[in-house]
């Protein structure tokens, strides 16, 4: 069953026309990434998803009881604000020290309860947001450019992180990023987007569909390269199928990129 799912989804931000017309599910075990340009409808697409924004046209339809954990591409703590982690994990209700505990061992920072959140590294920084988001077990995580300031290898680990919560809490991930190399071996599916969705399938599909180049270039064969490096044990299976999550999808290329 779809833990969320947008039928006809159009959105409008202001007198603008972000999203038109998108068709998206996402079920219990997928990890999903959402790829395009800036100004491509991304962040309009998640906000609808999570009901903060409304549909103009189509609906969207959640799960009953639907836990979602979200990550934000960043978050601003004031470096004189005195914030320790275990009182920013706290927030907005207080947390008992055993399920602190427990989810900074979960996003592999543990140890940190007592730090100043000003005096952590962008990657513990990122860790600890992890953290808060899988505190109440969520079904579905969201992740808005979550590894954004990390460099290559820091991200790697943090998708890798990703990948082994989806399995622990058998929980759906959806992710936005920019970072092709890293989205090609995290995802199970890739849908690439520009207002509308271009393409969407197994990542070394889209990587070879003419949409996806038009948006990106050719310059993606390192993303195939490592998605086929790390997963080199599915060489001979049809990757157009994995986790039967059914056929890829082409769709008409955008006139101009918005």
């Amino acid at each position: 069953m779809s833990l969320v799912a947008a039928h006809g989804l159009t959105v409008q931000v202001g007198s603008v026309t972000a999203l038109s017309g998108v068709d998206f599910s996402i079920s219990t075990g997928e990890i999903v990434t959402i790829v395009g340009p800036n100004g491509s409808g991304k962040s309009s697409l998640l906000r609808a998803l999570i009901g903060a924004v409304p549909a103009a046209r189509g609906s969207v339809t959640r799960a009953p009881g639907l836990r979602i954990g979200y990550v934000p591409q960043k978050l601003d703590i004031g470096a004189t604000l005195p914030l320790t982690v275990r009182r920013f994990l706290s927030l907005p209700r207080r947390r008992k020290t055993p399920e602190i505990d427990a989810a900074l061992a979960e996003a592999e920072v543990a140890g940190l309860a007592d730090r100043q959140m000003s005096a952590l590294s962008g990657g513990q920084f990122q860790r600890v947001l992890l953290a808060r988001a899988v505190m109440d077990r969520p079904d579905l995580l969201i992740l808005d450019e979550a590894t954004q300031g990390l460099d290559q290898p820091g991200s790697a680990a943090f998708y890798r992180k990703i990948a082994d919560l989806r399995d622990r809490l058998n929980c759906a991930v959806l992710m936005v990023s920019h970072e092709l190399h890293v989205v090609m071996s995290a995802s199970d599916r890739v849908i690439c987007l520009n207002g509308h969705i271009c393409c969407e399938g197994a990542p070394d599909i889209v990587a070879s569909a003419p949409e996806y180049r038009a948006l990106f270039g050719t310059g993606t064969g390192g993303a195939l390269a490592l998605y086929r490096h790390e997963h080199s044990h599915s060489h001979d299976h049809d990757h157009g199928h994995r986790h039967g999550h059914g056929q890829d999808r082409m769709h008409d290329a955008p006139e101009e990129v918005r």
